[in-house]
């Protein structure tokens, strides 16, 4: 078991040449058999690869352009049901990266973070449909699908005051206590928007709001898979670059310093009330920017869509991709999301054809897509056992320590020098 585990501890550069046959390999078996889930799997999958390429960044970054901007929309942009699950593991990787800032970087244990996905979209649903006629006079809705793209920024506003309104309470719990009072506000935001039709109705309780109007630019109406495909990278994209500069900013550092040990960053300067306020209000704000597109994609939403559940699995990605870890979270969340829409129900679909055949018997309690929690809870298992710190654990950036004593001892020379110098001047 120890040999495994020092095995899996190795990540060996993959050769640039292998990590090219295997994209044209995928992107040729998908061309030929358009319905190959294995093929998809693997084209999604190639982005893995290329992290892991033994290439500089900029190739690595050209290359990971290249499968996902032109290479899945073209062989897949005809297979609405790919380009469905392609957006979908974009819209879980978008909220796993907001999740890890709170997770990840300040260790603050977040089981609520589905509210933050609901303020979002009901921010965008409630004035993209009829319903805002109800408490507002002028019957000046819905609005039209331009205001979708105002509505990112106040899909992000939205889920940031929810996300200080829930750091407030929590600044003085931690550990059990804190996973209990984020649970406790998730399932509150859900209860509310179940509850809300009554006295005045806002939300439409728990028959949701339908009819959502998708986004729209330059008189061009975004309403299939293909096109929120795009806007969903553009939206990771940005998530991506926002994490990267607050990793290595000093508020992530301070982050970083009250996951270690609170009190030593307390004592060392850094707010505590201001520092977790901060990664609340951050990792909330990416949360409402995905449900307002995930309220314009989907066309209808109600407080179903926002259950435990969905925050439990979002933290799941975290941990098993590797908590603090950006690659790893993405790994984590893209592995969760295929096994989630896709591999499951493939592995389903291809046990009933063998039982209508009669090759098999398979009862129905064992149906793969069935036993969805019990696959995530062997997983975290598994990579308890053999990987603690995730798929890809996260990686502190590392100093040159020579170079730092060799620059410190240059420095102590010089003043000794100058020292030597200024009492010969006196003298």
């Amino acid at each position: 078991m120890g040999t495994f585990r020092n095995l899996m501890a190795k990540e060996q550069p993959i050769p640039l040449l292998l990590t090219l046959a295997w994209i044209a390999a995928c992107s040729v078996a998908l061309w030929v058999l358009k319905d190959s889930v294995t093929s998809f799997v693997g084209l999604i999958l190639s982005v893995l690869i290329i992290y892991y390429t033994n290439a500089n960044k900029w190739l690595r970054m050209a290359l990971g352009g290249l499968v996902l901007l032109v290479i899945i929309p073209y062989l897949a942009g005809g297979n609405s049901y790919y380009m469905e699950v392609a957006t979908n593991i974009g819209i879980y990787v978008a909220m796993a990266l907001g999740l890890n800032i709170v997770v990840g970087f300040a260790g603050l244990l977040d089981l609520g973070y589905v509210a933050f996905f609901a303020a979002g979209a009901y921010a965008y649903g409630i004035f993209a449909t009829a319903q805002a006629n109800e408490f507002i006079p002028g019957d000046l809705f819905p609005l039209g699908g331009e205001w979708f793209w105002a509505f990112l920024i106040v899909g992000l506003l939205v889920a940031a005051v929810f996300g200080i309104l829930l750091g407030l309470p929590v600044l003085r719990v931690k550990g059990d206590y804190l996973a209990i009072v984020t649970l406790g506000f998730g399932e509150i935001v859900r209860i509310i928007f179940n509850n809300l039709d009554k006295p005045v109705n806002i939300t439409n309780g728990p028959q949701g709001l339908s009819s959502i109007t998708p986004p729209s630019l330059i008189g061009e109406t975004f309403s299939d898979a293909f096109h929120f495909y795009f806007i969903v990278l553009v939206v990771i994209f940005f998530v991506v670059w926002a994490n990267l500069k607050l990793e290595h900013s000093k508020l992530g550092r301070a982050w970083i310093a009250i996951r270690e040990d609170e009190l030593a960053a307390q004592s060392m300067g850094i707010s505590l009330l201001n520092t977790k306020l901060t990664a609340f209000a951050t990792g909330a704000s990416f949360a409402g920017v995905v449900g307002v597109i995930f309220a314009a994609k989907q066309t209808f939403i109600d407080p179903t869509s926002f259950t435990l559940m969905e925050s439990i699995g979002i933290l799941v990605m975290v941990i098993l991709g590797g908590s603090g870890s950006i690659p790893g979270v993405i790994l984590g969340a893209t592995f969760v999301t295929l096994l989630q829409v896709q591999l499951l129900k493939e592995l389903s679909n291809y046990l009933h054809e063998l039982s209508q055949a009669g090759i098999l018997s398979l009862p129905s309690q064992l149906d793969p897509s069935k036993l969805q929690r019990l696959v995530f809870g062997v997983l975290l298992i598994l990579a308890a056992l053999y990987r603690p710190n995730g798929l890809i654990p996260s990686r502190r950036k590392k100093e040159d320590i020579g170079a730092i004593k060799s620059h410190a001892h240059a420095e102590q020379k010089q003043g000794i020098l100058a020292k030597l110098t200024g009492r010969k001047n006196v003298s």
